[in-house]
């Protein structure tokens, strides 16, 4: 069974790959027949933050706590396989 383990994993990473391969990107722009210098109520509820610009921490610290937990479970293997040795 050890054998076939890379294998395994390799078909699941490849499979994950391919799934996000469709994921539409989300693009933070208007529509294309919304007005550009619209100053009704409802063009400013388009705009991502006060400034304009783009609110990334959520991202980061979610990329953050995503890295963590992977690090956490490459540590954790690593243990496994040299107390199993």
């Amino acid at each position: 069974m050890t054998a076939l383990r890379p294998l395994l994993t390799a078909a699941a990473a490849a499979t994950l790959l391919s799934a996000l391969w469709f994921v539409p990107s989300a693009k933070a722009a208007p529509a294309p027949d919304a007005p550009r210098h619209a100053t009704t109520a409802t063009a400013t509820e388009d705009r991502l933050a006060d400034t304009g610009s783009v609110d990334t921490t959520p991202y980061v610290v979610g990329g953050t706590a995503f890295l963590g937990l992977g690090a956490g479970f490459v540590a954790y293997s690593v243990r496994r396989e040299s107390v199993t040795d």
